[in-house]
């Protein structure tokens, strides 16, 4: 199968988890045999053309002009992804179907479904509504719009959880029969423990220290500042514990400057952005990986602690609260409860053979259900029974719609004249057999 992929995330560039995602899963994708291309937002030192992991991948810029604002950057990069595509296409000869991944591509998917005739799948990763507990100003209004538009040019929508599957219904009022729910995965092999080069564990903690770590994006709904109002209670239990906050982010500042005026800023590393060696360093270092979310499509960073045998504490909420069932492959507190998070961490903390039971339970739940190689079958799946669908209602060529356009002018002129046909040519019989689809044997001449 030829498979034309777009997303405006692909590695090196990365601003959240869609990156990932969908480098995974085009390389999972192309390891099962798939023909995949995908077309993507250009990158500082990354080339235009390459093949990476057996996925052809096409890099395209936002026509380098000024943008006037967010929106007008991203129809401009959808121009260039239009451009790109179109080549491509014609070069390549055709491809099966278009899968876009969020709405910031939705323009290129849509136009490339209608100008070659081809289905399209999309993928919503998460909903500008569910993101800011509703829509509160212009800009979130016409994003959550786009986002309805493309689910419904889509002839099937992925999901990353049930969540998110009841909140499509909800928010977009989708039909419960368009909707697929395709969970994320994790690469195993990539968290196993390797001696790692100029990185050591005294770098970010003392040696009698227990470490804590979050990694995400700092904003909001990611809840890193439920983690810090948890902190007091953890120390006065567990003095010795040290606190890691990975990631870059808006809300970085504020972070900071609550930490130093709740005085606990010394027991705190904030790293900043971190690659992906450091990231998977720190997960494998860590003690315990908090993920303290108020809004959670489904985390794969659960999934990333997780196959590196670290135990768990999620926010009971969103897809976390399907990852993780509580005692036995990690725990959950209380969504947005600072106490709850305390407790639940001073438990793994403490319980220590009762947190390596958590993390060796989450491991083989891994094995079981999060592999790329399922999850790139399960896809598979969508595709296969998309094409299906879509080969069964299949656009009627002009040619056949035209001789059936002839055939309904000639029947109506003659029951207007009020003649009848010659005896053994019965026009009923003649319509009838080019109301058939060429395939089924229909003809008209």
């Amino acid at each position: 199968m030829r498979i034309l992929m777009l997303s405006w995330e692909f590695p090196p560039r990365s601003v959240g988890g869609l990156s990932q995602h969908v480098a995974d899963l085009t390389a999972a994708l192309a390891r099962e045999g798939e023909d995949v291309h995908l077309v993507t937002c250009a990158a500082p030192g990354a080339p235009e053309v390459e093949v990476v992991g057996g996925v052809h991948v096409y890099r395209v810029n936002s026509y380098n002009l000024p943008s006037l604002d967010f929106i007008t950057w991203v129809l401009q990069l959808n121009m260039g992804m239009m451009e790109c595509a179109v080549s491509v296409i014609n070069s390549t000869g055709g491809f099966d179907l278009v899968h876009a991944h969020d709405w910031l591509v939705a323009y290129a998917g849509r136009a490339l479904k209608h100008a070659y005739k081809l289905p399209l799948i999309a993928t919503i990763h998460a909903t500008e509504y569910g993101r800011n507990w509703g829509l509160h100003n212009d800009l979130q209004r016409y994003i959550s719009d786009v986002e309805w538009w493309l689910t419904y040019e889509a002839w099937r929508v992925i999901v990353c959880s049930r969540y998110m599957e009841d909140e499509l219904k909800r928010v977009f009022r989708l039909p419960a029969d368009k909707i697929r729910v395709v969970p994320n995965g994790v690469d195993l092999c990539r968290y196993k423990k390797v001696e790692s080069k100029n990185l050591a564990r005294d770098f970010y903690a003392a040696p009698d220290e227990r470490i804590v770590l979050y990694v995400g994006r700092l904003v909001h709904e990611k809840g890193a500042h439920i983690l810090i109002d948890a902190i007091p209670k953890i120390l006065h239990y567990y003095a010795k514990t040290k606190f890691i906050i990975a990631g870059k982010g808006p809300a970085a500042d504020y972070l900071k400057n609550k930490a130093r005026d709740m005085g606990i800023y010394d027991r705190i590393y904030f790293t900043g952005y971190i690659d992906d060696a450091t990231r998977d360093f720190l997960y494998r270092e860590a003690d315990v990986a908090v993920f303290p979310s108020l809004y959670e499509p489904f985390g794969m960073v659960v999934l990333e602690a997780m196959a590196a045998r670290t135990p768990v504490v999620v926010s009971d909420v969103g897809g976390l609260s399907e990852i993780v069932q509580h005692e036995q492959n990690g725990l959950k507190f209380y969504s947005g409860n600072s106490g709850s998070l305390a407790d639940n961490v001073l438990r793994l903390l403490y319980e220590t053979d009762f947190a390596a039971q958590l993390a060796e339970r989450a491991y083989r739940d891994l094995h079981r259900f999060y592999t790329w190689d399922e999850i790139a079958q399960r896809t598979l799946g969508v595709y296969e029974e998309v094409r299906g669908e879509y080969k069964a209602h299949a656009r009627k060529t002009n040619s056949w719609l035209s001789g059936i356009n002839k055939l309904r002018r000639l029947k109506r002129e003659i029951t207007d004249a009020g003649r009848y046909t010659a005896p053994g040519y019965g026009i009923e019989d003649v319509y009838e057999n080019c109301s058939k689809t060429p395939e089924a044997g229909g003809r008209c001449h």
